[in-house]
């Protein structure tokens, strides 16, 4: 009965990974799609959401079962309750590479971001892409550190952020408001993806030490911080 239990942990933990990988791939398409003004790769990035929500639905139901027949305490009951909050963040992660790729449907033929803000965009998406990648790799590995350091990573997203705000004040802007409206959304998008993903980085350290990230610094030097 112990080792099904294990076994039924160690699959929950499986299951964040796969939806991080989703996630993680659908802002990379979604982004894509947005630049490329690709209708067929948004679409794609639709309705592969839907195989994001059913792997929570399915954790969900499984945790609670846990919970029930189980009655975990200590560790394991941390592990059952963290894991729940974090498919909530990857869930929500997912609905927002959702955004940016229905964005991109509802302005086909066109682009919803201006020719000289496509390089912002795309490093906006390739960073989001590349902090869900480092959180799941801290889901495998429960490495502390590893988590501590996106809170740093994220601070690039903050900064490409600005960077879209300091072009739309600008009194040189010529795109019109419905470009400037757009590009606010996407500017959101990637940044609270990225806050997603440092919230994921978060819960593991909590999971792996009982204490909030926020209470704990990365024993290992962040170049450049």
């Amino acid at each position: 009965m112990r080792d099904a239990y294990h076994e039924e942990l160690d699959s929950i933990g499986e299951g964040l990974v796969e939806m991080a990988r989703l996630v993680g791939s659908a802002i990379g398409r979604a982004t894509t799609a947005m630049l490329d003004a690709d209708l067929k790769l948004a679409e794609s990035v639709i309705a592969a959401d839907q195989k994001v929500d059913e792997l929570q639905h399915d954790l969900e139901a499984r945790a609670i079962a846990l919970l029930a027949r189980q009655q975990p305490v200590a560790t394991d009951l941390r592990i059952v309750v963290t894991s729940l909050r974090m498919s909530a963040d990857l869930e929500r992660s997912g609905d927002l590479a959702q955004h940016v790729a229905k964005l991109a449907r509802l302005r086909f033929p066109d682009t919803a971001v201006p020719r000289d803000l496509h390089a912002t965009i795309l490093e906006m998406g390739q960073l989001a892409q590349r902090l869900m990648a480092k959180a799941a790799e801290v889901i495998i590995t429960k490495d502390v550190d590893l988590a501590l350091q996106l809170e740093h990573d994220d601070d690039e997203m903050d900064l490409l952020h600005r960077t879209l705000f300091t072009h739309l004040i600008d009194e040189r802007w010529k795109h019109g408001i419905e470009t400037a409206v757009d590009v606010t959304l996407l500017g959101r998008y990637y940044e609270r993806y990225a806050d997603h993903a440092v919230a994921v980085a978060k819960r593991v350290v909590y999971l792996v030490t009982g204490e909030h990230a926020d209470e704990l610094q990365p024993e290992t030097t962040v170049e450049g911080a």
